[in-house]
């Protein structure tokens, strides 16, 4: 598929403001990852530490905080992590599937998805 890049608009997590970015769509990193810097001066502040394994097999930690994303139309709460300055913004599988959202490797592009549920959480079973 190669590197998908896709204009993402990140935001504090009352949505009142937000940066747009071009940002690396990832569908096999967890999370989404935005520099720390950016975060703190959209008043995205972190709720916990977490450990993450990345690419080399290393494990590390990193904050976490809450924000909002702006994608393809679309908008919803999601978690972030608070990256080093020089990492590029990274959309992932997390942040994806909050806006019901899925990579169109075709088209090079993000196109919608329904969601899944399963029908007996949902409605009362007929006697």
């Amino acid at each position: 598929m190669g590197i998908l890049r896709y204009p993402v608009e990140i935001g504090d997590a009352s949505g009142r403001r937000y940066e747009r970015v071009e940002a690396i769509v990832d569908t096999g990193a967890m999370f989404s990852v935005f520099p720390s810097s950016q975060l703190r001066r959209l008043g995205v502040t972190p709720v916990d530490r977490v450990r993450l394994l990345i690419g080399d097999g290393r494990s590390i930690e990193r904050e976490r905080g809450e924000a909002r994303t702006r994608v393809a139309g679309k908008e919803a709460p999601t978690f972030v992590i608070f990256g080093d300055e020089a990492v590029p913004p990274l959309l992932g599988a997390y942040g994806l599937e909050g806006l019901a959202l899925m990579v169109d490797p075709a088209g090079q592009k993000l196109v919608p998805i329904e969601g899944l549920l399963l029908q007996s959480t949902c409605e009362p079973r007929q006697p």
